[in-house]
């Protein structure tokens, strides 16, 4: 990890500003949650914003623990820090706002659904450069579109997902979760993170079936990079069967995902959906990858931009499906509809 920049005041308004709308006030007890690989000076602003709210803070550091796959494991979201560990487990449930500073994120950790049972929320601030985050401090508003959108994805039975570019995706989306983040969360049992501005579905076994063109552009944020090359991608019974392209991005995937197969018996669940949805953050940059190293970039910036389709591999717990295997794909100029009625059109949100 590079030496952390010089400290900016700014960057302490944009904290206070996320956790006052998390609902942090005077006495309430904040558990700061970090790994040894935690971005140090995030996990410092998150701890004086608590401070000038009036919290009682206190930080909760787990070793991060020994790599296992056989390839880097980036952009999860199913940080394995815990380990189930029992005392910080216990910890965690004891708190009511957990700030959730680990490398991955607790999103798809086992362990998140027995936290927020206890009625804990949590925030995950993505491990970005502070810089990112004070750009993308959520607005109320934020919060009215993509709850629009949730309503929406709940109510369809069908995605489809074409592109000039040669998608023809089609996602049944009867029995999918579906759940929107707008960079916030102040209700119990709830999970959030920021930068928000995005709606995903996690489909049910046997939902996805047809073609995704990534074209030259779109971006694979495992591998923080912009494709440079085409590559085509056929779906049957929700897995990935073929992976077609000329170039380093084809092969880099390839090379990826078969790892996986051999890491975990011959499973193929890195290969199949994680989730689909889309982006509704206006002020998320799509260029912005191109601005930070990759240690200073998660890329959660570039999963909100407005209108993108996001296409996730990988784990699926709604159809009982578990890898460390995973790509988040954000992919442009596609029209997403539900039921036939369109929602995105060639890239551009429908108002």
């Amino acid at each position: 990890m590079p030496d952390a920049p010089p400290f900016q005041a700014q960057w302490l308004d944009a904290f206070a500003t996320v956790l006052g709308l998390c609902g942090a006030q005077q006495g309430l007890p904040v558990c700061l949650l970090a790994e040894g690989r935690s971005r140090s000076l995030n996990v410092g602003l998150a701890e004086l914003a608590a401070l000038r709210l009036g919290c009682r803070p206190f930080r909760c550091i787990v070793p991060t623990p020994p790599q296992t796959a056989p390839v880097p494991v980036r952009s999860t979201g199913a940080s394995r820090a815990l380990q189930g560990h029992p005392a910080v487990l216990a910890a965690l449930k004891a708190t009511p706002l957990v700030l959730d500073l680990t490398l991955e994120g607790l999103l798809h950790a086992p362990e998140l659904k027995e936290i927020l049972a206890a009625g804990t929320r949590i925030l995950m601030i993505s491990n970005e450069h502070p810089d990112a985050l004070e750009r993308l401090v959520p607005r109320p508003e934020d919060e009215l579109r993509v709850r629009a959108a949730v309503r929406r994805a709940r109510a369809a039975k069908e995605m489809r997902v074409t592109s000039a570019a040669g998608t023809d995706l089609t996602v049944a989306m009867e029995g999918a979760a579906t759940a929107g983040v707008w960079g916030w969360t102040d209700r119990p049992r709830t999970v959030a993170h920021w930068p928000g501005g995005v709606v995903v579905s996690f489909p049910r076994a046997g939902s996805v079936r047809g073609t995704l063109v990534l074209d030259a552009g779109d971006v694979n944020l495992t591998f923080k990079r912009y494709l440079e090359r085409p590559v085509r991608l056929t779906l049957e019974d929700d897995h990935v069967t073929a992976i077609a392209g000329e170039g380093t991005d084809a092969e880099l995937m390839r090379r990826y995902l078969a790892a996986f197969s051999t890491y975990e018996g011959g499973d193929r669940s890195a290969y199949a959906v994680s989730h689909v949805g889309w982006g509704l953050n206006e002020r998320a940059r799509y260029e912005a990858l191109a601005f930070y190293d990759r240690e200073d970039t998660n890329g959660t910036e570039l999963r909100c931009f407005a209108g993108n389709f996001l296409f996730s591999t990988g784990a699926n717990e709604f159809a009982g499906r578990y890898t460390e295997g995973h790509f988040d794909l954000p992919v442009r100029n596609c029209t997403i509809a539900l039921d036939g009625e369109p929602v995105v059109i060639e890239g551009k949100v429908v108002s």
